[in-house]
């Protein structure tokens, strides 16, 4: 690696809108985000599955497709 062009990695904290607190290396030292692996709805099992099967069926009856 050549010296002097690499941005200098210090401490930093990833802190999300939940309170969950990360601590890291990066070149900014704070960091917020709004959703995090601790509040995200498929990481705690809370994700709503669309049930497309009838989306499909709705979609062959109006265009006459049969199967």
């Amino acid at each position: 690696m050549k010296e002097g062009i690499h941005p200098e990695y210090k401490k930093a904290t990833i802190t999300c809108a939940c309170g969950n607190v990360v601590e890291t290396r990066s070149t900014v030292q704070n960091i917020h985000v709004e959703i995090c692996s601790q509040c995200h709805p498929f990481f705690t099992g809370k994700q709503k599955f669309v049930d497309s099967a009838g989306r499909v069926e709705k979609f062959k009856r109006k265009y006459g497709i049969k199967n």
